[in-house]
């Protein structure tokens, strides 16, 4: 368990640090966009009051409360699940960093009402109009290691 926690706290602090950078450092939340190294990287200030790509986007009380209530909830059955089926030290880093880009965007959610998302990547002709942020880098590494790191163990 303490790679998982380690993993998670350094994930969390590298996700809300960028946003505090970010965001009020460098006033994107003013600003709206700055180009770091276009097109390949943009920074675009995007607040998402839904989850991926905006989906689910209402801006009430009562969805966001829902929102941070699932991932509480995803957050709770990863812990459970490690905690019951032991799963190596790769499967334990891959749930901390899950679990760490969870809790950032749900601080994120109780500090502004809504995730900052800031990371724009276009390239080859291709204008992305998404931004993300380190912890949705995070939430899908973390799951995508959990499904290669996790399964049954070779006799």
């Amino acid at each position: 368990m303490r790679q998982l926690f380690w993993a998670g706290f350094w994930v969390f602090l590298a996700d809300q640090a960028s946003k505090y950078l970010v965001v009020h450092h460098l006033n994107l939340w003013e600003v709206g966009r700055i180009d770091v190294w276009p097109p390949f990287l943009t920074f675009r200030m995007a607040w998402n009051e839904g989850i991926n790509f905006g989906l689910f986007a209402s801006g009430s009380g009562s969805t966001r409360a829902i929102l941070i209530a699932i991932a509480f909830a995803v957050i709770a059955f990863v812990l459970w699940w490690v905690r019951k089926d032991q799963p190596g030290r790769l499967a334990m880093i891959s749930a901390g960093v899950l679990i760490g880009g969870a809790i950032g965007n749900v601080v994120d959610r109780l500090l502004y009402g809504a995730v900052a998302d800031f990371l724009n990547m276009s390239c080859c002709g291709i204008d992305n109009p998404f931004a993300f942020n380190v912890a949705d880098i995070a939430i899908f590494a973390g799951a995508l290691g959990l499904l290669l790191f996790t399964g049954k163990k070779p006799a």
